[in-house]
C-alpha cells in the first residue's frame, strides 16, 4: 500500500511535467547509491538500474511514456551541454592525444566499419528482415545520430534507438572487464574502445574508471558517430 502522503505527492506530480523529471532524478540517485555500496560493480551500473526502476514504476502506476517524457525531456535536453563538456577532460589529455593522433584515427575507422558491418552481416545470417538489418547497423553510434542514419538508410529509427541503448548498457556492464581480460591495460586505449562500441553510456562508465579513459571515450564517441554517418550509406550500397 502507498502511504497517504506519498499518494498525494504522486497525484500532484502526475498532473505536471515534474513527474518525469522527479522520477528520473530519484531513480538515478537510488541507482547510483546502490552502485557505490556495491563497490562499483559493473553489473549494478546506475544507468541499467535506473532504467529498470523507471520501467517498473511506469508499468506499476500505468503511467504513459508520453506523460513521463513531458518532464524527462528536461534531462534529455542536458545531453547536448554534457556532450560539449567532454571537451574539458579531453583538453587535459591534449599532449598525449597529439602523439597518437594517426593511430587513433585508424582505430576509429576500423572500429566504426567493423561494428556496423559485423552487426549487419550477423543479422542477415540469422534471417533478420532488411529493415531490421538496417536498423541494427548504426547501433554503436550515439542515439540522435544513429536514429538519423537509420532513417536515411531505410531502417526503423525507434528500433534503432532501442538497439543503441541496449548496446550501450551491454558495453557499460561488460566492456571494461572484457578489455582487461584480453590484456589491455592502457586507459586511453580502453576509452577509445568504449566510445566506439558503447557510445555515451559506455563513456559514462569510462569516466567512473578514470578521467583519462572517459576523455578518450568521449572523443571516440563523437568521431565514430561522424565517421559512421559518412561511410555507412556507401558501404551498404556495396553489400546490396
Amino acid at each position: 500500500m502507498i502511504e497517504p502522503d506519498l499518494m498525494e505527492i504522486w497525484v500532484y506530480l502526475s498532473a505536471t511535467p515534474l513527474l518525469g523529471l522527479t522520477l528520473t532524478l530519484v531513480a538515478y540517485s537510488l541507482a547510483y547509491r546502490l552502485y557505490q555500496r556495491s563497490g562499483g560493480r559493473p553489473l549494478l551500473n546506475p544507468v541499467v538500474t535506473s532504467v529498470a526502476l523507471l520501467i517498473a514504476v511506469l508499468m506499476a502506476t500505468g503511467t504513459r511514456y508520453e506523460t513521463y517524457f513531458e518532464g524527462g525531456q528536461f534531462v534529455h535536453f542536458l545531453l547536448g551541454p554534457a556532450t560539449v563538456a567532454l571537451a574539458v577532460p579531453l583538453y587535459q589529455q591534449w599532449a598525449r592525444l597529439r602523439r597518437i593522433w594517426w593511430p587513433l584515427l585508424a582505430g576509429l575507422l576500423a572500429g566504426s566499419v567493423t561494428g556496423a558491418l559485423s552487426a549487419l552481416l550477423i543479422a542477415r545470417g540469422l534471417g533478420a528482415s532488411l529493415e531490421g538489418q538496417l536498423s541494427l547497423a548504426p547501433k554503436s553510434v550515439t542515439a540522435p545520430v544513429a536514429m538519423g542514419i537509420s532513417e536515411q538508410i531505410g531502417g526503423i529509427p525507434s528500433l534503432t534507438a532501442v538497439l543503441v541503448v541496449s548496446t550501450g548498457i551491454l558495453g557499460a556492464v561488460a566492456g571494461t572487464r572484457l578489455l582487461s581480460l584480453i590484456g589491455i591495460r592502457d586507459d586511453s586505449v580502453k576509452g577509445v574502445a568504449m566510445g566506439v562500441a558503447a557510445h555515451g553510456i559506455g563513456t559514462a562508465r569510462a569516466f567512473q574508471v578514470s578521467q583519462q579513459m572517459g576523455a578518450f571515450s568521449g572523443l571516440a564517441m563523437a568521431l565514430s558517430a561522424a565517421i559512421t554517418a559518412l561511410i555507412l550509406p556507401p558501404l551498404l550500397s556495396l553489400f546490396g
